[in-house]
């Protein structure tokens, strides 16, 4: 049986490559800048690995391209300068390379923010140049925490090819939404906010954040109502980081500053979601009937559109193309791979702008946040 291969461009710790290889796409080509993430690659995996995307002359013959390109141009707490900015800009690198040799499909991954940005700038000059060069497109916003982990995740997955429809990679799945509240041990904020927002999570963390450029680690913290007084406000370990993204714990060890490796798990690609789309590209689906509608030049950029043989379409498609049963209860990852106490300063800090702001929250939230500074002060 033909194994499909694959290159990964911007392959940060390998996110899409070890997902791929859970559908049997095997990675011959890997490209990283960055080297603390090298050195994870380097550990994780066999394939050739290479440095800057511009110094880049080629790609191997392969059937799939991968590309997470940067985000800090076009996320919502990044520099917004836009699809032209001098990092979320080097998707341009991948168009170069893939004229050069166009493999069987592209996958790109990023912000949900490239859709809405200067009225949706990035996502139409992506599918502009795509469009112009006769390459089928579909791209579709989809939530991590739909794919088995306990993170609340939204990303746009782009799919595109040249002669195959893209459609039955990123629309043959979407699942029926499960009726009825559960109660949760556990809940997930962050506690770097509390202004504007809290990033409230129900039985999930809000999305994990890369953090800063100077390593300084900042995960989301977590309320456990059944958590004793100090053990009921924490920040999850690295290693539980890493199982949130679907990675196995241990995955970054070879870093050793734990701020580092946050940013890196930060701007991973969640692993069981590139699976999902592994396993599509492998066997391709048929699209599921759901309504669309034209896609019209100078409108909203939907969900989920695609472009295919001349014909842009809007799909109203969920966010949720999977049910996949969670392995653990946030409150039992935490227990499992390790948690510490938020610490007072943190914690004062947050319970000041919250109760500073108009943000609506829980009594029993504040009452636990007001009990973990008393305690910790005291001890």
């Amino acid at each position: 049986m033909y194994a499909m291969r694959a290159a990964g461009l911007f392959s940060g710790i390998g996110g899409f490559e070890l997902g791929l290889s859970r559908a049997g796409i095997d990675t011959e080509l890997l490209c990283e800048n960055w080297a603390p993430a090298v050195s994870v690659l380097s550990q994780r995996f066999g394939a050739e690995l290479v440095g800057d995307i511009t110094g880049l002359r080629s790609l191997p013959s392969v059937d799939v391209v991968t590309a997470g390109f940067p985000c800090t141009d076009l996320s919502q707490v990044g520099r917004k300068a836009g699809i032209g900015g001098n990092e979320s800009g080097l998707v341009t690198e991948v168009f170069r390379l893939i004229e050069r040799k166009a493999p069987t499909w592209l996958v790109l991954e990023n912000v949900p923010n490239m859709l809405t940005l200067h009225k949706g700038a990035p996502i139409r000059a992506i599918t502009s140049w795509l469009e112009a060069n006769n390459w089928n497109w579909a791209y579709r916003l989809v939530d991590s925490q739909y794919f088995g982990v306990r993170q609340r995740r939204r990303r746009v997955f782009l799919v595109a090819s040249k002669n195959e429809d893209p459609r039955g990679v990123l629309f043959a799945d979407d699942a029926v939404v499960r009726s009825g509240q559960r109660l949760h041990k556990a809940y997930g904020f962050y506690w770097t906010e509390g202004n504007r927002g809290l990033g409230w999570g129900e039985g999930v963390t809000p999305t994990l954040k890369g953090g800063s450029k100077l390593g300084i680690a900042s995960p989301p913290a977590v309320w456990r109502p059944v958590g004793t007084t100090g053990e009921a406000i924490v920040r999850p370990s690295i290693e539980a980081g890493e199982r949130l993204q679907g990675f196995r714990s241990g995955w970054t060890r070879t870093v050793t500053k734990d701020g580092t490796r946050w940013k890196l798990v930060g701007n991973a690609v969640t692993v069981p979601v590139a699976s999902w789309i592994g396993r599509r590209l492998v066997t391709p689906g048929q699209p599921v009937e759901v309504e669309r509608a034209p896609l019209l030049p100078g409108g909203a950029w939907p969900r989920a559109a695609a472009y295919v043989r001349g014909e842009r379409e809007a799909w109203l498609l969920s966010e949720r193309p999977l049910n996949v049963s969670h392995e653990l209860t946030l409150d039992n990852l935490l227990v499992r791979y390790g948690a510490t106490p938020l610490s007072v300063t943190a914690t004062r800090g947050f319970t000041q702008r919250l109760e500073a702001s108009a943000l609506r929250r829980r009594q029993d939230f504040t009452a636990a946040l007001h009990a973990h500074i008393a305690f910790h002060s005291s001890n």
